[in-house]
């Protein structure tokens, strides 16, 4: 903990302490900060609908268009060129942010998709199709084995378009993030874990084999983790674990909208199938909500120092979470 002195000017200029908390990551040693008294990232009752309605007209993904300004998939990755499950459709990136790019759109219908509207089987059904496309990818190209699925929800997130998606990426080296998780040894995964649960501050719970907790050193505000140690792909996701990851996002994606927040960040970070003792793992983070004026949540701090400022303890943020998993996993 670090504490100042100032002479505040809201108390006669009488002395007044302020405090910040540092804290490290215990599995890659990235540091972030907790500032105490202050509101960083707002809430908003911004009209997200209008935004919603000028961007439609002009939208690749929506129904009348995606069809014919969305790239197909090669044979050798998948013979109908999209993947589809449910109302989600999957196709390759036009942009390639990797060897292999996909998107995938949690249905052509669905341009507007507030937090509090996000189900489980959207959200699991649109992972599918990313877990689907991440197995066609290793099966026709074996040197390409780093694969993630990931998100940018609304613009603030660094979305470019407004119709709310999904991408994976495939690439035959790792990122800077995968790189440094994939040197965590697998007793440091579990020793994280067994001190999580045995402390319960952080600890929301275990569902269907995949542990959920808020991180004690966030890289965002609001972050929750999930673990899944049955795997190091996604790739190797059952139908199984994708219904339960699907089911645990969806409570996570509620309580952003509960806490009045409607962007958001998302990676599952994989490393390859045969990593030893890696644990695919989830991070997810609350973005700056889409309103006029709005103040982006990345400063210097984040994008220069690689450390978060954030205003709420993961502390707090576990209780409000437990709250929502509890109810939302007995439905």
């Amino acid at each position: 903990m670090l504490s100042s002195e100032i002479l505040h000017p809201g108390h006669d200029f009488k002395p007044a302490r302020a405090e910040v908390e540092v804290r490290w990551d215990p599995l890659t040693g990235h540091s972030s900060r907790i500032v105490k008294g202050v509101t960083l990232l707002r809430a908003t009752a911004f009209d997200l609908e209008a935004v919603a309605r000028q961007t439609r007209q002009s939208c690749f993904f929506c129904p009348d268009r995606i069809e014919q300004a969305t790239p197909r998939l090669p044979a050798t990755i998948h013979a109908g060129g999209r993947i589809r499950r449910g109302s989600a459709v999957l196709f390759p990136n036009i942009v390639t942010y990797a060897q292999y790019s996909s998107v995938s759109v949690y249905g052509p219908e669905l341009h507007f998709l507030p937090l509090e509207r996000m189900t489980p089987r959207l959200v699991a059904d649109n992972l599918q199709t990313q877990v689907d496309f991440v197995s066609a990818v290793l099966r026709a190209d074996p040197q390409a084995q780093w694969a993630s699925i990931n998100a940018n929800h609304m613009l603030p997130s660094g979305s470019s378009l407004f119709h709310p998606h999904m991408q994976g990426s495939v690439d035959p080296y790792p990122t800077t993030f995968q790189r440094l998780l994939s040197e965590v040894s697998a007793e440091r995964f579990g020793a994280y874990l067994d001190a999580e649960r045995q402390f319960g501050e952080r600890y929301i719970g275990e569902f269907a084999g995949i542990e959920w907790l808020a991180s004690f050193a966030p890289v965002g505000f609001h972050e929750l983790r999930a673990f899944i140690p049955a795997a190091s792909s996604p790739a190797q996701l059952t139908r199984d674990l994708v219904e339960a990851l699907g089911r645990g996002l969806a409570a996570a994606l509620n309580l952003y909208a509960d806490l009045g927040y409607q962007s958001f960040n998302a990676a599952l970070y994989g490393a390859p199938p045969n990593a030893s003792g890696f644990m695919l793992n989830l991070r997810l983070v609350a973005r700056s909500n889409l309103e006029p004026l709005y103040r982006s949540d990345a400063t210097y701090y984040e994008r220069l120092h690689w450390q978060a400022m954030i205003d709420t303890s993961p502390e707090d943020l576990a209780v409000r979470a437990r709250e929502r998993f509890g109810r939302d996993h007995n439905n």
